[in-house]
């Protein structure tokens, strides 16, 4: 039989269990009665009860009537390994069913002999899904890098033997044709330099996000006069630490890409740039309590059906003449600040969402 926990009621949380706080996943301990010795504020949040409403009541009485938890329950306790059960139905409460899935473990800890471990199955499918995007990304900005460095050396070789020949020249036309020659050896020299700048760490500092947001907006607008740039901005919002120079340049690719998209619009072309607090936000696989999101919500006709999926991919471009570098630029800035950028579009009406760590250290990058 376990002994008691070394705390006595739901408010105090022991040293043991501080990891169990931030984790994205909901988590409950279960003592040797089945009853709730401990919830995480994932858990919270998943089943829509306080850790009072949780602490000390019976599995069965919290869970209701949910046969596949509790083999799941007894096969663990009966082999003394975990036991995952991939489809969970749970009604708790009366609130609308949920779909999970349940790791349970036995553990050594106490008080306590079990851990349930729940997970949304479409937030596994989400997070497999992100995984894989960002593997895919990853592996075409090496390959892009990659190309870009092959492209360097003979660019710089084009462009010094163009400027040899325009030299041994005397005839004017023909001359022209050497500076179209240098000219877009120039042009694809600017293009490979932006492939590779993005690549520099984060110089940290603290950082006033509404100030970048206000110099961002004020180059944009002197770009595209039409477009009315709106702000709602959350001023309670806290500095944080950030390279200034990457988000700047981050948070204006994403602007000036919204504002492209608004040209030939009728109406009134829109750029709303809103700031709020998020809780409880897992970025990077780990979990923040308070988070900034930026939204750059704009009334364009919508990113294409066709690159929905890849707006973020090197060299794609729903604008004819992108070089499809912008938001790619944008989407490492934001990742190297240990932040998520993602699209929400329909026509009408698109969402450009950027999460940052509010509470993010230099020692976790």
């Amino acid at each position: 039989m376990s002994g008691p926990l070394p705390f006595s009621t739901a408010d105090e949380t022991p040293p043991f269990c501080s990891g169990l706080e931030l984790l994205a996943t909901a988590v409950v301990l279960l003592a040797g009665d089945l009853g709730i010795r401990y919830a995480n504020p994932a858990a919270e949040n998943l089943f829509e009860l306080s850790k009072r409403q949780l602490f000390g009541h019976p599995a069965k009485s919290v869970f209701g009537d949910a046969p596949a938890l509790f083999q799941a329950i007894d096969k663990a306790l009966a082999s003394g390994a975990s036991y995952t059960e991939q489809e969970l139905e749970l009604g708790i409460g009366g609130k609308a069913r949920l779909h999970l899935s349940c790791t349970v473990s036995t553990v050594d800890v106490p008080g306590a002999i079990l851990l349930l471990e729940f997970r949304h199955i479409d937030q596994q499918l989400k997070i497999a899904r992100e995984e894989r995007l960002l593997e895919q990304q990853q592996a075409n900005r090496d390959l892009i890098r990659s190309l870009a460095h092959e492209i360097k050396n003979p660019l710089g070789g084009i462009r010094g033997a163009a400027q040899l020949l325009e030299r041994e020249l005397d005839r004017r036309p023909l001359r022209e044709y050497t500076q179209v020659i240098i000219g877009e050896a120039d042009r694809l020299q600017a293009l490979v330099d932006r492939l590779l700048t993005p690549h520099r760490m984060p110089k940290y500092q603290r950082v006033n996000i509404h100030e970048i947001l206000a110099r961002v907006g004020t180059v944009v607008q002197a770009e595209f006069p039409r477009v009315a740039i709106l702000s709602d901005f959350d001023i309670s919002l806290p500095e944080f630490e950030g390279d200034p120079e990457q988000l700047t340049q981050a948070i204006f690719n994403v602007v000036r890409n919204a504002a492209q998209a608004l040209e030939g619009v009728l109406g009134v072309p829109q750029i709303r740039l809103t700031t709020r607090v998020a809780r409880g936000v897992t970025l990077a696989k780990r979990r923040y309590r308070l988070a900034l999101a930026l939204l750059v919500e704009d009334n364009g006709p919508g990113v294409p059906e066709s690159i929905r999926d890849r707006i973020f991919f090197p060299l794609v471009s729903g604008r004819e003449g992108g070089s499809g570098l912008g938001l790619t630029i944008a989407q490492t800035f934001v990742t190297q600040h240990n932040g998520a950028i993602e699209c929400e579009s329909v026509p009408g009406h698109t969402v450009f969402t950027i999460l940052l760590p509010l509470e993010f250290s230099r020692g976790s990058a």
